[in-house]
């Protein structure tokens, strides 16, 4: 299992499907999962900005997760764990994590790439902020419960295209020896 991490807008996960078709595993987005449901309450809380309840996001990851092992055997999971307590979940799991990827992009980038991209839950300014302010507090936090139980990780530059982007994730899975 790969995870990448990264602010709103950083491209989490177009290189998640890029990594996932290369190497022929499944692309799972916690975002994306979240978006699909019907469920009205999940819906208001992405377009607010806030973080959905964490035993709705542990059991889509892991039903979810479960599926692609047995389909494929591997995955890429763009965009969890979010907070501490998936992170402690996650850790302490039977899932072997491979490492960690966290795309890195100054915020002006961000807001360039999220005016673009103009999805629902990316609109609002002020929704947008809370999504940064929410990933900064957190990742230094997530990182290390999950370095504690052993995963690797690798920073990576997210500004370029998407195609270099690429190449820069593709080297970090190669030097884990995961391809």
């Amino acid at each position: 299992m790969i995870l990448l991490f990264g602010m709103a807008g950083s491209g989490k996960s177009t290189q998640g499907q890029l990594l996932a078709a290369r190497f022929g595993w499944r692309w799972l987005s916690i975002g994306q999962l979240l978006r699909d449901t019907k469920d009205r309450k999940i819906h208001r809380a992405l377009r607010k900005g806030k973080l959905v309840d964490n035993k709705v996001s542990e059991h889509l990851v892991r039903i979810a997760v479960n599926r692609a092992e047995r389909e494929l055997g591997g995955e890429v999971l763009d965009g969890f764990p979010r907070d501490v307590e998936q992170a402690l979940w996650l850790a302490k799991s039977d899932y072997k994590i491979d490492l960690a990827v966290i795309i890195n992009v100054p915020r002006r980038e961000l807001l360039k790439r999220l005016h673009i991209r103009g999805r629902a839950d990316d609109i609002s300014p002020e929704v947008v902020e809370q999504r940064f302010n929410i990933f900064e507090s957190d990742i230094a936090k997530i990182r290390a419960i999950l370095e504690e139980h052993g995963t690797k990780f690798a920073e990576v530059d997210g500004v370029g295209t998407v195609g270099e982007i690429h190449d820069r994730i593709v080297r970090e899975v190669e030097k884990c020896g995961i391809a």
